[in-house]
């Protein structure tokens, strides 16, 4: 499997574009991290290694999502999270909506079902995306706590 910085290389190439040190230090932040961030978080921590505007930050994110490295896995507070997913097995994810506790699961029944219902309308199935949201044990004591 090729590195993330030769997939960017290779679709930045395939589509005519100049390949950066900026795009190159984008992706090496991103695939340092195993969270699931905001656009600002990773400006915050790139710009304490080199400066980088917030433009280039916005212009790069599409590219990476079309380039199979990242993808967008949910709104929080009205900000758009990512991660890397590149070399990782697709997941859904369990999200507390009291505390904002992610938790990454997968699920083969989700794929098998994704699968049929795409087929059954003639798609072809490039991956799914679930968040089930709910409130979870932690948040839940504290909620009876302040009732009693």
């Amino acid at each position: 499997m090729n590195s993330e910085i030769e997939v960017l290389r290779d679709y930045i190439r395939r589509h005519g574009l100049r390949f950066t040190p900026e795009r190159e230090a984008i992706v090496k932040e991103i695939f340092s991290r195993h969270d699931h961030f905001t656009v600002e978080e990773l400006y915050l921590s790139l710009r304490r290694s080199r400066p980088i505007s917030r433009a280039s930050l916005y212009r790069t994110i599409p590219l990476l999502i079309e380039a199979g490295l990242i993808s967008e896995v949910f709104q929080d507070s009205g900000q758009t999270r990512y991660e890397h997913t590149y070399g990782h097995e697709q997941h859904c994810h369990l999200r507390c909506q009291s505390c904002g506790e992610v938790i990454e699961f997968h699920e083969d029944t989700l794929e098998a079902l994704g699968q049929r219902v795409a087929g059954e309308h003639g798609y072809r199935l490039n991956g799914h995306r679930l968040e089930v949201l709910g409130c979870c044990p932690a948040c839940q004591d504290k909620a009876r706590a302040r009732e009693d």
